[in-house]
């Protein structure tokens, strides 16, 4: 599995500050409804659904939110960097300001959890977060977060 078959470069945005998780989900909602033509708001409520069992933000200024979605059949992902990092209620109580959102379909099973493993992975690189908080060019973002497994597996 690679990024490049979870995340289109329409699916790349960088947001200059919101306000809130709530207004960050209904961000990365429009994203997926956009590039994917996905209905934004069943994936703003499986956003918010599966926050509420715990926080996604990982630490070091990283979210990985997901969900899994009735009418979705294959899994798709959405980035945000955000210039002004907002407070996530991450495990380390840091404030985001990268976000990967992934939407699985509701049965996708051990897909799912191979997606959310690949992303985790790639936002630990420390040379691809320094470069994702380097650019605001969302077409760079997404040559950085596409080209890193490709240079890594290798």
């Amino acid at each position: 599995m690679e990024l490049s078959k979870l995340l289109i470069p329409g699916a790349v945005r960088v947001v200059g500050q919101l306000t809130s998780k709530k207004r960050l989900f209904q961000e990365l909602g429009e994203l997926a409804a956009s590039a994917y033509g996905m209905s934004g708001a069943t994936a703003i409520d499986g956003l918010q659904e599966r926050e509420s069992l715990g926080p996604t933000g990982v630490g070091h200024g990283i979210a990985l939110p997901h969900a899994r979605l009735e009418d979705l059949r294959e899994i798709r992902g959405v980035f945000i960097r955000l210039e002004k990092p907002l407070d996530y209620d991450s495990v380390d109580r840091q404030p985001v300001d990268l976000v990967f959102g992934l939407f699985a379909p509701k049965d996708s099973g051990v897909d799912h959890l191979k997606a959310l493993a690949l992303v985790s992975r790639t936002m630990r690189d420390q040379a691809v977060v320094s470069k994702l908080r380097a650019n605001s060019d969302p077409a760079k973002i997404y040559a950085i977060l596409t080209e890193s497994r490709t240079t890594q597996a290798a």
